[in-house]
């Protein structure tokens, strides 16, 4: 169906109106809980990666294979963001979105080269 001149734009917001409003807002995870403790990803070859993230917005990482990066983290919306600076500088930041976090819980997530 088409609508033409105004009166479609002005119901189209009004149709738009509440679904926008019924939008969640975006919450930043709190990470306080997992500075000085350990968040592990464990792949589905049953090997283990570990990440530590510090109060200073750096953090440090050993991958499954025992390789060490580190670098520093922000909070963009409800995600956090990992910029790699060693041992090389990475070229963007990897973005993910984390569930609330507690000692001891785990969840499902995708790992950076799509595993799962």
């Amino acid at each position: 169906m088409k609508t033409r001149g105004t009166n479609g734009v002005v119901a189209a917001a009004l149709i738009a109106a509440p679904m926008i409003a019924l939008a969640a807002p975006v919450v930043a995870p709190d990470l306080t809980p997992a500075f000085g403790n350990t968040i592990v990803s464990t792949h589905p070859d049953g090997r283990q990666a570990k990440l530590f993230i510090h109060a200073d917005h750096t953090y440090a990482a050993e991958s499954r294979a025992g390789s060490r990066s580190g670098g520093t983290w922000t909070i963009k919306g409800a995600k956090l963001c990992l910029t790699q600076k060693l041992p090389h500088p990475g070229l963007f930041s990897y973005c993910k979105t984390i569930p609330a976090i507690a000692l001891g819980r785990s969840w499902s997530d995708t790992a950076v080269t799509g595993e799962r």
